[in-house]
């Protein structure tokens, strides 16, 4: 074998300390002020983490890596966005291994090999290691708490969604037997002050917490937020579904003003973590609606013929054929009733829209929202024919309005919440404060963030609030 090349450091001293007892220090001093949960609930497949200077951003990392005390693995890759080297493709370092003060980090020469089988997205580009810190950053903390690993260093020059799941698939092909942890490694936001930095952050955590790569994708190329490292994100999301994490975990949240104190042009940094729930805990969605909103009555045919509806309503307008008939002998489904449907394609949500008002019966609301969640959500492309039959539909009937003047009013797990300030209104069906873990104040604040008002908005004698529940089925 040839003679290792070392990657030497380009950052120790100064984006973290270049003395190793000082450097092990500050580790153990941002892990041990860390308070993400004590342990993921089932296996950790990958961590989200931000990448600037450790002073800046040591202390969000270390919410993510704390999770490493209770974990072992021999095996980590890291995916790095490139902020100097313009290249295609991705490139992965095979001269050797990573030095940093606690030492040289060996590659996995098995896996980088294997990664180097698909040229069309792998390559060595030696430019791309050369002055690049997104990577580098990652190591002691890793090196503390694993202490020995081999490791897969990725650096990213394509961010495309396409390339993203090409190489997503390549990757789940050659991790799906030689288990590792994948690392993201991207900061948000950029410069920006600090409250507009805050509400650019806060679609970029939504989207995590609720693992939805292809939302995240669209509101990243719609302008919506920013993530410099957005196709680390989106490529370990991607692959960590598909290698079986079924949750996500937004750890902690920070940006740069929370440090420094200066909140004129901030950075801001995440802290997640996706994981896969221990197998009793899994296909569980049909028990969970059991335990939110109401009853409205409804019997079994109804429902049945309302789910039967929206599927044949998108199927029909899929494949061009003429649509269903919505005529029923059911009171029920005659009544006027607001309703969303939601799809969702595996684990992942396909499209959801829905009618909040009682404008029309039952049975021709669902039709029109299947529909429109279908090809008309603007978060995802259009439902394609090839994707019908693998579509799980979940329909929410709703009651009405109902103004909220005392939040003590609202019930996790019955009610969901509307809220409407000026042109601003958001909305989130009972379901999701379940699915989520709230409190009645965090679904206050997270029904805020979805209406683009700030999390505190609830509060303002101006803020007007609803409440409603909902028969949820699927």
């Amino acid at each position: 074998m040839a003679r290792e090349i070392v990657r030497e450091s380009v950052i120790a001293g100064s984006w973290y300390p270049g003395n190793p007892s000082v450097l092990r220090q500050d580790i153990h001093r941002y892990l041990d002020e860390a308070r993400p949960p004590a342990s993921p609930p089932g296996a950790l497949r990958a961590l989200i983490v931000p990448h600037a200077g450790y002073m800046y951003s040591g202390k969000v990392a270390a919410h993510a890596y704390r999770l490493l005390r209770d974990q072992a693995f021999e095996r980590v890759v890291i995916l790095a966005p490139s902020h100097r080297a313009r290249f295609r493709g991705a490139s992965v370092y095979n001269l050797g291994g990573y030095r940093t003060p606690l030492g040289v980090v060996p590659l996995d020469r098995e896996m980088v090999d294997a990664l180097l089988l698909h040229p069309e997205v792998f390559q060595f580009v030696p430019e791309a290691d050369a002055e690049e810190h997104s990577l580098e950053i990652q190591l002691p903390f890793l090196q503390v708490l694993l202490e020995s690993f081999r490791l897969t260093p990725i650096v990213m020059g394509e961010q495309s969604l396409d390339f993203c799941e090409k190489m997503a698939r390549v990757l789940c092909e050659t991790c799906r037997h030689r288990p590792a942890l994948l690392v993201a490694s991207s900061d948000l936001s950029h410069f920006h002050s600090y409250t507009e930095a805050k509400r650019l952050d806060e679609i970029v955590c939504d989207h995590v917490a609720r693992f939805d790569p292809a939302g995240l994708e669209e509101a990243l190329r719609g302008g919506e937020c920013e993530a410099c490292g957005a196709g680390p994100m989106l490529t370990v999301m991607l692959a960590a579904r598909e290698l079986g994490a079924d949750q996500a975990m937004v750890l902690h949240y920070a940006n740069s003003g929370d440090v420094t104190g200066d909140r004129r042009g901030v950075v801001g940094y995440l802290a997640a973590a996706l994981v896969q729930s221990p197998a009793g805990d899994r296909g569980e969605r049909h028990e969970r609606q059991a335990a939110v909103g109401v009853d409205l009555g409804l019997s079994g045919n109804e429902k049945r013929t309302l789910l039967q509806l929206a599927r044949q309503a998108i199927r029909s307008r899929c494949l061009e054929e003429p649509m269903p008939s919505t005529t029923t002998d059911s009171d029920r489904l005659k009544e006027k009733r607001g309703a969303f449907v939601c799809l969702h394609k595996g684990e992942d949500l396909r499209g959801c829209i829905g009618m909040i008002e009682a404008k029309a019966p039952l049975l021709e609301t669902v039709g029109s929202m299947a529909v429109q969640a279908a090809f008309s959500d603007p978060r995802f492309c259009a439902v394609q024919a090839d994707e019908l039959d693998d579509l799980e539909i979940e329909i929410s009937v709703l009651t009405p309005l109902e103004p909220v003047s005392d939040a003590s009013r609202i019930e996790i797990g019955k009610h969901g919440l509307y809220i409407r300030k000026g042109y601003h209104s958001g909305l989130l069906l009972p379901q999701v404060a379940v699915e989520r873990g709230w409190s009645p104040t965090e679904l206050l604040e997270w029904t805020c963030k979805k209406a683009g008002l700030p999390d505190q908005a609830w509060k303002d004698p101006d803020t007007e609030i609803f409440m409603f529940s909902a028969d949820v089925f699927s």
